[in-house]
């Protein structure tokens, strides 16, 4: 009995001294006592790693693409409009960086997500945004957003990761929105005028037309109308006999 419970304490010290490092994943051991404390030169690759877990900690760095959702903040312009952006950022840790990563910030991923990274984007949008007035950033948005991206990367880089992806979700002021709202409502109404006008000139146009048309065709009649032409339209309609009152038509020879 007492040989039993030996294996299983020998079985539960062996299973908690591994850590199994999947694919996706970099594995770094960190020593927390000793004159060679700290992370060692090089990353763990995948698989299974044996350590002390008295004298030694294994952190789990994932390498592939995670994409999170900041929350939103507020940003100035070089004339002083407040915008608001809802940032959502994509990135991934360059492979082989994870020891020195960790040596730098010593938090696991997620603090680091979730407070230097989130930092890093903050930085990168002031940055640019004082550089653009608020008419420059609404006709130049594209080249704003990829302003921010090329100053977040080179960050980014620096320390090991590598931007995949960055959506600023910018917000107008009111006041801006408000503006444009505007000046799209007085645009709708020009092209409605215009067309109206458009409309107005065809129609015009077209009674013109017709009443040149009707007053060429009264002229033609009017030249056709010669006395022997009318004269043998009364003979082709008359009966032959004499009227009862009135006078009897007069034919030409």
């Amino acid at each position: 009995m007492k040989r039993n419970i030996s294996y299983i304490s020998l079985l539960l010290l062996l299973t908690s001294c591994m850590e199994r490092i999947d694919s996706g994943y970099e594995g770094i051991l960190v020593k927390l006592y000793g004159t060679d404390r700290g992370v060692q030169e090089a990353a763990l690759v995948t698989g299974m790693v044996f350590y002390n877990p008295f004298t030694e900690e294994v952190y789990e760095f994932p390498t592939y693409v995670q994409t999170v959702h900041y929350p939103s903040f507020t940003v100035n312009a070089k004339d002083g409009s407040v915008f608001t952006v809802d940032p959502t950022f994509s990135f991934n840790i360059k492979p082989g960086s994870t020891p020195k990563i960790f040596t730098k910030y010593r938090k696991g991923i997620k603090e680091i997500t979730n407070t230097t990274l989130y930092n890093y984007v903050k930085d990168a949008f002031r940055i640019q945004m004082n550089k653009y007035t608020t008419e420059e950033l609404i006709s130049n948005r594209q080249r704003f957003e990829n302003d921010v991206q090329k100053t977040l990367d080179s960050v980014l880089i620096r320390d090991g990761f590598h931007l995949e992806q960055l959506t600023s979700g910018l917000k107008y002021p009111e006041s801006i929105i408000d503006a444009i709202d505007k000046k799209n409502k007085a645009v709708q109404q020009a092209l409605q005028v215009e067309n109206e006008l458009k409309i107005a000139e065809a129609k015009a146009k077209k009674i013109i037309m017709e009443a040149e048309a009707e007053a060429k065709a009264n002229k033609l009649r009017q030249q056709s109308l010669s006395p022997l032409l009318i004269q043998k339209q009364l003979i082709e309609k008359w009966d032959g006999e004499t009227p009862l009152y009135g006078f009897t038509p007069n034919f030409f020879k």
